[in-house]
Protein backbone atom coordinates (compact mmCIF):
# COMPACT_ATOMS: atom_id res chain seq x y z
CA UNK A 1 0.00 0.00 0.00
CA UNK A 2 1.35 3.51 -0.90
CA UNK A 3 1.76 6.91 1.14
CA UNK A 4 -1.77 7.45 -0.07
CA UNK A 5 -3.20 4.58 0.20
CA UNK A 6 -2.02 4.41 4.00
CA UNK A 7 -3.38 7.85 4.86
CA UNK A 8 -6.17 6.99 4.06
CA UNK A 9 -6.67 3.91 5.66
CA UNK A 10 -5.73 6.45 8.61
CA UNK A 11 -8.60 8.60 8.59
CA UNK A 12 -10.90 5.36 8.01
CA UNK A 13 -9.90 3.63 10.88
CA UNK A 14 -10.03 7.27 13.08
CA UNK A 15 -13.08 7.30 11.54
CA UNK A 16 -14.43 3.66 12.75
CA UNK A 17 -12.80 4.61 15.77
CA UNK A 18 -15.20 7.21 16.49
CA UNK A 19 -18.06 5.69 15.54
CA UNK A 20 -17.77 3.20 17.73
CA UNK A 21 -17.43 5.45 20.73
CA UNK A 22 -19.86 7.96 19.35
CA UNK A 23 -22.62 4.99 18.48
CA UNK A 24 -22.98 5.12 22.79
CA UNK A 25 -22.27 8.91 23.38
CA UNK A 26 -24.37 10.26 20.91
CA UNK A 27 -27.28 7.36 21.69
CA UNK A 28 -27.42 8.04 25.39
CA UNK A 29 -27.41 12.03 24.73
CA UNK A 30 -30.50 11.38 22.69
CA UNK A 31 -31.72 9.41 25.53
CA UNK A 32 -31.05 10.80 28.27
CA UNK A 33 -33.21 13.14 29.47
CA UNK A 34 -36.22 10.83 28.48
CA UNK A 35 -34.58 7.80 30.60
CA UNK A 36 -33.65 10.54 33.60
CA UNK A 37 -37.28 11.27 33.87
CA UNK A 38 -38.67 7.81 34.16
CA UNK A 39 -36.74 7.42 37.25
CA UNK A 40 -38.42 5.93 39.96
CA UNK A 41 -35.82 6.56 42.81
CA UNK A 42 -35.68 8.93 45.72
CA UNK A 43 -32.14 9.24 45.44
CA UNK A 44 -31.72 10.54 41.94
CA UNK A 45 -31.99 14.33 41.21
CA UNK A 46 -30.40 15.35 37.84
CA UNK A 47 -31.39 16.72 34.46
CA UNK A 48 -29.86 15.38 31.14
CA UNK A 49 -29.50 19.24 29.81
CA UNK A 50 -27.56 20.37 33.02
CA UNK A 51 -25.67 17.17 32.47
CA UNK A 52 -24.96 17.85 28.61
CA UNK A 53 -23.89 21.82 30.27
CA UNK A 54 -21.60 20.57 32.35
CA UNK A 55 -19.65 18.57 29.76
CA UNK A 56 -19.86 21.16 27.49
CA UNK A 57 -18.88 23.98 29.84
CA UNK A 58 -15.69 22.11 30.73
CA UNK A 59 -15.11 20.56 27.77
CA UNK A 60 -14.25 24.60 25.92
CA UNK A 61 -12.61 25.21 29.20
CA UNK A 62 -10.47 22.59 28.41
CA UNK A 63 -9.74 22.97 25.03
CA UNK A 64 -6.85 25.46 25.34
CA UNK A 65 -5.09 22.83 27.62
CA UNK A 66 -5.52 20.02 25.11
CA UNK A 67 -2.34 20.46 22.51
CA UNK A 68 -0.49 20.43 25.46
CA UNK A 69 -1.81 17.29 26.90
CA UNK A 70 -1.14 15.82 23.31
CA UNK A 71 2.27 17.15 22.69
CA UNK A 72 3.05 15.31 25.64
CA UNK A 73 1.21 11.78 25.24
CA UNK A 74 0.50 11.66 21.43
CA UNK A 75 -2.62 10.76 19.39
CA UNK A 76 -2.91 6.92 20.24
CA UNK A 77 -3.11 7.63 24.03
CA UNK A 78 -4.78 10.51 24.00
CA UNK A 79 -7.71 9.50 21.90
CA UNK A 80 -7.34 6.12 24.03
CA UNK A 81 -7.74 7.75 27.63
CA UNK A 82 -10.47 10.11 26.31
CA UNK A 83 -12.30 7.23 25.14
CA UNK A 84 -12.36 5.67 28.46
CA UNK A 85 -13.71 8.54 29.92
CA UNK A 86 -16.53 8.22 27.37
CA UNK A 87 -17.16 4.91 28.29
CA UNK A 88 -16.84 5.60 32.22
CA UNK A 89 -20.27 8.74 31.15
CA UNK A 90 -22.25 5.91 29.54
CA UNK A 91 -21.68 3.02 32.57
CA UNK A 92 -22.49 5.59 35.27
CA UNK A 93 -26.22 5.14 33.93
CA UNK A 94 -26.32 1.28 34.61
CA UNK A 95 -26.72 2.23 38.11
CA UNK A 96 -26.66 6.33 38.29
CA UNK A 97 -26.24 8.13 41.48
CA UNK A 98 -26.50 11.81 41.14
CA UNK A 99 -22.76 12.68 42.09
CA UNK A 100 -21.40 10.16 39.96
CA UNK A 101 -23.49 11.34 36.59
CA UNK A 102 -22.37 15.50 37.53
CA UNK A 103 -18.63 14.06 38.45
CA UNK A 104 -18.38 11.97 35.28
CA UNK A 105 -20.29 14.68 33.23
CA UNK A 106 -17.35 16.95 34.41
CA UNK A 107 -14.64 13.75 33.55
CA UNK A 108 -16.09 13.75 29.86
CA UNK A 109 -15.57 17.07 29.36
CA UNK A 110 -12.11 16.93 29.54
CA UNK A 111 -11.81 14.18 27.65
CA UNK A 112 -13.60 15.38 24.88
CA UNK A 113 -11.29 18.40 24.58
CA UNK A 114 -8.28 15.86 24.36
CA UNK A 115 -10.26 13.61 21.87
CA UNK A 116 -11.24 15.99 19.11
CA UNK A 117 -8.13 18.24 19.44
CA UNK A 118 -6.02 14.72 18.57
CA UNK A 119 -8.59 14.22 15.74
CA UNK A 120 -8.14 17.40 14.34
CA UNK A 121 -4.56 17.00 14.24
CA UNK A 122 -4.17 13.33 13.04
CA UNK A 123 -6.98 14.36 10.10
CA UNK A 124 -4.31 17.13 9.29
CA UNK A 125 -1.41 15.04 9.53
CA UNK A 126 -3.02 12.56 7.00
CA UNK A 127 -3.77 15.40 4.74
CA UNK A 128 -2.85 17.47 1.93
CA UNK A 129 -4.30 20.63 -0.16
CA UNK A 130 -5.78 18.02 -2.52
CA UNK A 131 -7.40 15.44 -0.32
CA UNK A 132 -8.65 17.65 2.86
CA UNK A 133 -12.05 17.81 1.55
CA UNK A 134 -11.93 14.26 0.62
CA UNK A 135 -10.62 13.12 4.13
CA UNK A 136 -13.44 15.72 6.31
CA UNK A 137 -16.14 14.01 4.50
CA UNK A 138 -15.14 10.43 4.60
CA UNK A 139 -14.30 11.16 8.36
CA UNK A 140 -17.66 12.89 8.71
CA UNK A 141 -19.78 9.90 7.21
CA UNK A 142 -18.12 7.29 9.32
CA UNK A 143 -18.51 9.12 12.27
CA UNK A 144 -22.63 9.69 11.80
CA UNK A 145 -22.72 6.00 11.07
CA UNK A 146 -23.16 6.25 14.93
CA UNK A 147 -26.38 7.67 14.64
CA UNK A 148 -27.84 4.89 12.72
CA UNK A 149 -26.94 1.95 14.61
CA UNK A 150 -27.39 2.99 18.28
CA UNK A 151 -30.57 4.34 17.12
CA UNK A 152 -31.88 1.22 15.74
CA UNK A 153 -31.07 -0.55 18.84
CA UNK A 154 -33.22 2.07 20.98
CA UNK A 155 -36.17 2.12 18.27
CA UNK A 156 -36.40 -1.70 18.31
CA UNK A 157 -35.88 -2.27 22.16
CA UNK A 158 -38.47 0.32 22.99
CA UNK A 159 -40.95 0.34 20.84
CA UNK A 160 -44.35 -0.24 22.12
CA UNK A 161 -42.71 1.09 25.91
CA UNK A 162 -45.05 3.66 27.76
CA UNK A 163 -41.92 3.85 30.24
CA UNK A 164 -38.44 2.83 30.51
CA UNK A 165 -37.99 0.40 33.30
CA UNK A 166 -34.72 -0.09 34.90
CA UNK A 167 -34.29 -3.70 33.09
CA UNK A 168 -34.60 -1.86 29.87
CA UNK A 169 -32.56 0.84 30.61
CA UNK A 170 -30.37 -1.39 32.40
CA UNK A 171 -29.62 -3.61 28.94
CA UNK A 172 -29.16 -0.45 26.94
CA UNK A 173 -26.65 1.38 28.62
CA UNK A 174 -24.07 -1.97 29.00
CA UNK A 175 -24.48 -2.09 25.75
CA UNK A 176 -23.45 1.23 24.87
CA UNK A 177 -20.53 0.83 27.35
CA UNK A 178 -18.56 -2.13 26.01
CA UNK A 179 -19.55 -0.73 22.17
CA UNK A 180 -17.50 2.51 23.35
CA UNK A 181 -14.84 0.45 24.85
CA UNK A 182 -14.32 -1.31 21.59
CA UNK A 183 -13.96 2.00 19.68
CA UNK A 184 -10.67 2.86 22.17
CA UNK A 185 -8.59 0.12 21.28
CA UNK A 186 -9.28 1.01 17.55
CA UNK A 187 -6.88 3.83 17.85
CA UNK A 188 -3.44 2.12 18.29
CA UNK A 189 -4.42 0.55 14.62
CA UNK A 190 -3.75 4.20 13.04
CA UNK A 191 -0.44 4.30 12.01
CA UNK A 192 2.00 7.50 11.08
CA UNK A 193 1.89 8.91 8.04
CA UNK A 194 5.60 8.24 6.05
CA UNK A 195 6.49 12.04 5.92
CA UNK A 196 6.51 12.10 9.33
CA UNK A 197 8.43 9.21 9.84
CA UNK A 198 11.03 10.07 7.17
CA UNK A 199 11.89 13.27 8.81
CA UNK A 200 8.86 15.92 8.09
CA UNK A 201 9.69 16.35 4.75
CA UNK A 202 7.00 18.15 3.55
CA UNK A 203 7.99 21.04 6.34
CA UNK A 204 9.78 24.53 5.50
CA UNK A 205 12.88 25.26 7.78
CA UNK A 206 11.91 26.98 10.92
CA UNK A 207 8.02 25.33 10.85
CA UNK A 208 7.31 23.29 13.91
CA UNK A 209 3.66 22.24 12.58
CA UNK A 210 2.22 18.73 13.93
CA UNK A 211 5.80 16.83 14.85
CA UNK A 212 5.63 17.44 18.72
CA UNK A 213 2.65 15.70 18.18
CA UNK A 214 3.46 12.38 17.74
CA UNK A 215 6.50 12.01 20.81
CA UNK A 216 5.41 8.21 21.11
CA UNK A 217 6.17 7.77 17.34
CA UNK A 218 9.15 9.88 16.74
CA UNK A 219 11.05 10.28 19.97
CA UNK A 220 14.85 10.89 19.98
CA UNK A 221 16.60 7.16 20.78
CA UNK A 222 14.97 4.73 23.27
CA UNK A 223 14.36 6.79 25.93
CA UNK A 224 12.24 9.24 23.84
CA UNK A 225 12.31 12.98 24.74
CA UNK A 226 13.11 14.29 27.71
CA UNK A 227 10.69 15.80 30.47
CA UNK A 228 12.23 19.25 30.28
CA UNK A 229 11.63 18.82 26.07
CA UNK A 230 8.05 17.63 26.89
CA UNK A 231 7.31 20.30 28.98
CA UNK A 232 8.63 23.19 26.66
CA UNK A 233 6.63 21.71 24.15
CA UNK A 234 3.16 21.84 26.39
CA UNK A 235 3.85 25.20 27.19
CA UNK A 236 4.26 26.10 23.60
CA UNK A 237 1.23 24.27 22.50
CA UNK A 238 -0.74 26.58 25.09
CA UNK A 239 0.81 29.47 23.85
CA UNK A 240 0.33 28.85 20.16
CA UNK A 241 -3.36 27.84 21.24
CA UNK A 242 -4.18 31.14 23.28
CA UNK A 243 -2.69 33.45 19.80
CA UNK A 244 -5.11 31.22 17.07
CA UNK A 245 -7.98 33.34 18.91
CA UNK A 246 -6.87 36.89 17.33
CA UNK A 247 -5.93 35.30 13.94
CA UNK A 248 -8.46 37.46 11.36
CA UNK A 249 -9.07 33.64 10.13
CA UNK A 250 -10.53 32.10 13.19
CA UNK A 251 -12.08 35.61 13.78
CA UNK A 252 -14.12 35.14 10.95
CA UNK A 253 -14.92 31.68 11.28
CA UNK A 254 -16.20 32.01 15.20
CA UNK A 255 -19.49 32.95 14.60
CA UNK A 256 -20.15 29.77 12.11
CA UNK A 257 -18.30 27.57 14.81
CA UNK A 258 -20.82 28.94 17.40
CA UNK A 259 -23.78 28.64 15.39
CA UNK A 260 -22.50 24.47 14.63
CA UNK A 261 -22.49 24.36 18.64
CA UNK A 262 -26.12 25.64 19.49
CA UNK A 263 -27.70 23.34 16.61
CA UNK A 264 -25.70 20.64 17.96
CA UNK A 265 -27.40 21.17 21.27
CA UNK A 266 -30.68 20.81 19.55
CA UNK A 267 -30.44 18.20 17.09
CA UNK A 268 -28.14 15.77 19.69
CA UNK A 269 -30.70 16.18 22.81
CA UNK A 270 -33.40 18.77 22.78
CA UNK A 271 -35.02 17.62 19.70
CA UNK A 272 -35.35 13.89 20.46
CA UNK A 273 -36.63 14.99 24.06
CA UNK A 274 -39.37 16.91 21.68
CA UNK A 275 -40.44 14.41 20.00
CA UNK A 276 -40.75 11.62 22.89
CA UNK A 277 -43.08 14.27 24.63
CA UNK A 278 -45.23 15.35 22.04
CA UNK A 279 -48.53 13.78 22.79
CA UNK A 280 -50.14 13.99 19.26
CA UNK A 281 -47.34 11.56 17.86
CA UNK A 282 -49.01 8.14 19.70
CA UNK A 283 -48.36 6.25 21.90
CA UNK A 284 -45.03 4.74 20.55
CA UNK A 285 -43.60 8.34 20.46
CA UNK A 286 -40.45 7.12 22.89
CA UNK A 287 -39.67 4.52 20.54
CA UNK A 288 -39.51 7.34 17.73
CA UNK A 289 -36.65 9.31 19.42
CA UNK A 290 -34.76 6.65 17.88
CA UNK A 291 -35.81 6.81 14.61
CA UNK A 292 -35.53 10.23 15.05
CA UNK A 293 -31.49 10.04 15.90
CA UNK A 294 -31.75 7.67 12.54
CA UNK A 295 -32.91 10.08 10.19
CA UNK A 296 -30.38 12.60 11.88
CA UNK A 297 -27.76 10.32 10.93
CA UNK A 298 -29.08 9.42 6.93
CA UNK A 299 -29.12 13.24 6.69
CA UNK A 300 -25.08 13.46 8.09
CA UNK A 301 -23.89 10.37 6.19
CA UNK A 302 -25.43 11.89 3.17
CA UNK A 303 -24.23 15.28 3.29
CA UNK A 304 -20.42 13.55 4.35
CA UNK A 305 -20.44 11.03 1.86
CA UNK A 306 -21.42 13.56 -1.23
CA UNK A 307 -19.28 16.12 -0.42
CA UNK A 308 -16.38 13.91 -0.31
CA UNK A 309 -17.07 11.94 -3.53
CA UNK A 310 -17.89 15.54 -5.37
CA UNK A 311 -14.56 16.91 -3.30
CA UNK A 312 -12.85 17.95 -6.94
CA UNK A 313 -16.11 19.91 -8.27
CA UNK A 314 -16.72 21.53 -4.80
CA UNK A 315 -13.37 22.62 -5.04
CA UNK A 316 -14.28 24.55 -8.48
CA UNK A 317 -16.91 25.96 -6.27
CA UNK A 318 -15.50 26.81 -3.39
CA UNK A 319 -17.15 26.15 -0.09
CA UNK A 320 -19.76 28.90 0.23
CA UNK A 321 -22.11 26.75 -1.74
CA UNK A 322 -22.27 23.93 0.80
CA UNK A 323 -22.95 26.35 3.56
CA UNK A 324 -25.86 28.01 1.83
CA UNK A 325 -27.27 24.47 1.49
CA UNK A 326 -26.57 24.10 5.09
CA UNK A 327 -28.63 26.87 6.15
CA UNK A 328 -31.52 26.11 3.85
CA UNK A 329 -31.81 22.59 5.05
CA UNK A 330 -31.57 24.08 8.59
CA UNK A 331 -34.37 26.75 7.96
CA UNK A 332 -37.17 24.49 6.54
CA UNK A 333 -36.31 22.17 9.62
CA UNK A 334 -36.72 24.79 12.06
CA UNK A 335 -40.27 26.18 10.18
CA UNK A 336 -41.89 22.53 10.01
CA UNK A 337 -40.46 21.76 13.88
CA UNK A 338 -42.39 25.26 14.78
CA UNK A 339 -45.35 23.87 13.50
CA UNK A 340 -45.78 20.44 14.13
CA UNK A 341 -43.79 19.82 17.78
CA UNK A 342 -45.89 21.97 20.45
CA UNK A 343 -44.18 25.13 22.00
CA UNK A 344 -43.84 23.25 25.36
CA UNK A 345 -42.30 19.92 23.96
CA UNK A 346 -38.49 20.98 25.29
CA UNK A 347 -39.91 20.89 29.31
CA UNK A 348 -43.13 18.47 29.22
CA UNK A 349 -42.68 15.94 31.84
CA UNK A 350 -43.06 12.39 31.13
CA UNK A 351 -46.69 12.46 30.26
CA UNK A 352 -45.86 14.32 27.50
CA UNK A 353 -47.27 17.88 25.98
CA UNK A 354 -50.31 20.06 27.64
CA UNK A 355 -49.95 22.87 24.61
CA UNK A 356 -50.95 21.82 21.09
CA UNK A 357 -48.94 22.66 18.14
CA UNK A 358 -50.48 25.06 14.72
CA UNK A 359 -51.24 21.20 13.09
CA UNK A 360 -51.93 17.51 14.25
CA UNK A 361 -47.99 16.28 14.45
CA UNK A 362 -47.29 14.21 11.92
CA UNK A 363 -44.51 11.40 12.47
CA UNK A 364 -43.46 12.07 8.99
CA UNK A 365 -42.67 15.78 9.45
CA UNK A 366 -41.23 14.99 12.54
CA UNK A 367 -38.33 12.15 10.89
CA UNK A 368 -38.33 14.75 7.75
CA UNK A 369 -36.70 17.54 10.08
CA UNK A 370 -35.01 14.87 11.81
CA UNK A 371 -33.06 14.03 8.12
CA UNK A 372 -32.82 17.91 7.37
CA UNK A 373 -30.97 18.60 10.98
CA UNK A 374 -28.58 16.20 10.24
CA UNK A 375 -28.10 17.57 6.48
CA UNK A 376 -27.66 20.79 7.48
CA UNK A 377 -24.77 20.00 10.29
CA UNK A 378 -23.23 17.76 7.57
CA UNK A 379 -22.88 20.45 5.26
CA UNK A 380 -21.48 23.19 8.36
CA UNK A 381 -19.22 21.19 9.54
CA UNK A 382 -17.74 18.94 7.10
CA UNK A 383 -16.71 22.88 5.60
CA UNK A 384 -15.44 23.68 8.66
CA UNK A 385 -13.11 20.91 9.17
CA UNK A 386 -11.73 21.46 5.57
CA UNK A 387 -11.35 25.22 5.25
CA UNK A 388 -9.41 24.61 8.99
CA UNK A 389 -7.39 21.85 8.39
CA UNK A 390 -6.47 23.81 5.06
CA UNK A 391 -5.41 27.22 6.78
CA UNK A 392 -4.21 25.86 9.71
CA UNK A 393 -2.22 22.77 8.32
CA UNK A 394 1.07 23.30 9.35
CA UNK A 395 -0.46 24.20 12.99
CA UNK A 396 -3.60 22.34 13.60
CA UNK A 397 -3.74 20.76 17.07
CA UNK A 398 -4.38 24.39 18.38
CA UNK A 399 -6.24 25.16 15.42
CA UNK A 400 -8.92 22.27 15.81
CA UNK A 401 -9.09 23.35 19.98
CA UNK A 402 -9.93 27.00 19.82
CA UNK A 403 -12.92 25.22 16.77
CA UNK A 404 -13.73 22.93 19.47
CA UNK A 405 -13.36 25.81 22.59
CA UNK A 406 -15.66 28.09 20.60
CA UNK A 407 -18.24 25.18 19.80
CA UNK A 408 -18.28 23.83 23.27
CA UNK A 409 -18.89 26.71 24.69
CA UNK A 410 -22.04 27.71 22.77
CA UNK A 411 -23.10 24.31 23.03
CA UNK A 412 -22.81 24.47 27.06
CA UNK A 413 -25.16 27.90 26.97
CA UNK A 414 -27.44 26.13 24.78
CA UNK A 415 -27.75 23.10 26.64
CA UNK A 416 -28.43 25.10 29.85
CA UNK A 417 -31.02 27.56 28.62
CA UNK A 418 -33.13 24.47 26.75
CA UNK A 419 -33.67 24.10 30.81
CA UNK A 420 -36.16 26.57 30.82
CA UNK A 421 -36.54 28.05 27.51
CA UNK A 422 -39.55 27.12 24.76
CA UNK A 423 -39.03 25.94 21.71
CA UNK A 424 -39.85 28.91 20.12
CA UNK A 425 -37.30 30.83 21.54
CA UNK A 426 -34.77 28.20 20.73
CA UNK A 427 -35.77 28.35 17.06
CA UNK A 428 -35.32 31.91 16.85
CA UNK A 429 -32.11 31.73 18.16
CA UNK A 430 -30.71 29.45 16.08
CA UNK A 431 -32.07 31.50 13.04
CA UNK A 432 -30.17 34.83 13.83
CA UNK A 433 -27.23 32.98 14.80
CA UNK A 434 -26.86 30.87 11.64
CA UNK A 435 -27.65 33.74 9.22
CA UNK A 436 -24.96 35.49 10.86
CA UNK A 437 -22.69 32.52 10.90
CA UNK A 438 -22.94 31.72 7.39
CA UNK A 439 -22.03 35.25 6.21
CA UNK A 440 -19.02 34.81 8.57
CA UNK A 441 -18.07 31.82 6.86
CA UNK A 442 -18.17 33.34 3.37
CA UNK A 443 -16.10 36.19 4.37
CA UNK A 444 -13.29 33.69 5.73
CA UNK A 445 -13.68 31.95 2.35
CA UNK A 446 -12.96 34.39 0.20
CA UNK A 447 -10.11 35.68 2.59
CA UNK A 448 -8.67 32.15 1.89
CA UNK A 449 -9.42 32.04 -1.36
CA UNK A 450 -7.54 35.42 -1.96
CA UNK A 451 -4.82 34.44 0.39
CA UNK A 452 -4.05 31.20 -2.01
CA UNK A 453 -5.20 28.44 0.59
CA UNK A 454 -8.12 27.04 -0.67
CA UNK A 455 -6.77 23.82 0.15
CA UNK A 456 -9.21 21.85 -2.07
Amino acid sequence: MGPEGKKLMNIIVLGVGFMFIFTAFQTCGNIEQTVIKSFNSTTFHASGYTSMAIIYGVFSASNLLAPSVLAVAGPHLSMFFSGLLYSAYIGVFVYPYTWSFYAASALVGVGAAVLWTAQGSVLALNSDRLTIGRNSGVFWALLQCSLLFGNAFIFLAWRGHERISDKDRQTVFISLTVISLAGCFLFFLIRTPDAEVSGHAEVAPGERPNAPLLPSDSGDGASGPSSSHLCSQAADAFVQACKMFVTKEMSLLSLSIAYTGVELTFYSGVYGTCVGATSGLGPDAKSLIGLSGICVGLGEIVGGAAFGMLNKCSGRLGRNPVVLLGLLAHYLAFYLIFINIADDAPLAPEEGTQLAAFIRPSVGVALLCSFLLGLGDSCFNTQLLSIIGSIFRDNSAPAFAVFKFIQSILAALAFFYSNFLPLRWQLLIMVALGFAGSLSFMAAERRAQAGGRDGI
